[in-house]
């Protein structure tokens, strides 16, 4: 986390106090962190950019509740952006399930065009991978691998001891490597072990 994420603090009070520039700062400095957060954990740009709206409007609307971390919001808006993930993921899974549920009259063949097809192959992996953790384990990989937290500021930002936070980590880059190689493909090793080594 660089030194311009740890002085946070007064940004915030001016938000606070309606100070609209001040937020501004605030979201020009993390949303590049958060797209790219929530971009890992979607895999694909547009749920990023949805994520990314979503997380900060969060910011905003529970503007009372939040607490900044080590001076910092990022943080907050990390583990916010992936329960936004992870709610989006449950409501696209109950609409499928509805859509498989409607009586079905003659099948249309609809084709993806290109651009539908260019996401990054390692980043829908790790999207795919992620998706086989718990939330508190979600949260942990993401705060440590991609967010270069170490173990133990990971740990107090989720409220956990270090040492379970050392089994949690391990146990989830177990978890992910055996959900990647499920979902094989050629490359899939050296994702597995280039991300959570």
């Amino acid at each position: 986390m660089g030194n311009n994420d740890r002085d946070d603090g007064e940004l915030w009070s001016r938000s606070l106090a309606g100070e609209g520039d001040a937020f501004g700062v605030l979201y020009d400095r993390h949303r590049d962190r958060i797209f790219r957060h929530a971009y890992r954990l979607s895999g694909n740009r547009h749920d990023a950019e949805d994520i990314l709206s979503a997380a900060f409007l969060e910011l905003w609307r529970r503007r009372s509740k939040v607490r900044l971390v080590e001076d910092s919001v990022l943080p907050w808006l990390l583990v916010t952006a992936t329960n936004v993930a992870r709610n989006g993921r449950r409501a696209a899974f109950r609409y499928s399930k509805l859509l498989l549920s409607l009586p079905r009259g003659e099948v249309v063949n609809i084709h993806k065009s290109e651009d539908s097809y260019a996401e990054d192959a390692a980043n829908v992996n790790a999207a795919l991978a992620l998706r086989s953790l718990s939330p508190t384990d979600m949260h942990l990989v993401s705060l440590v691998v991609f967010e270069d937290y170490s173990l133990a500021a990971a740990a107090a930002i989720l409220h956990i001891t270090p040492g379970a936070a050392k089994t949690r980590m391990h146990r989830a880059r177990r978890r992910m490597r055996a959900a990647i190689a499920e979902g094989a493909t050629p490359n899939s090793g050296a994702i597995a072990e280039g991300n959570l080594s």
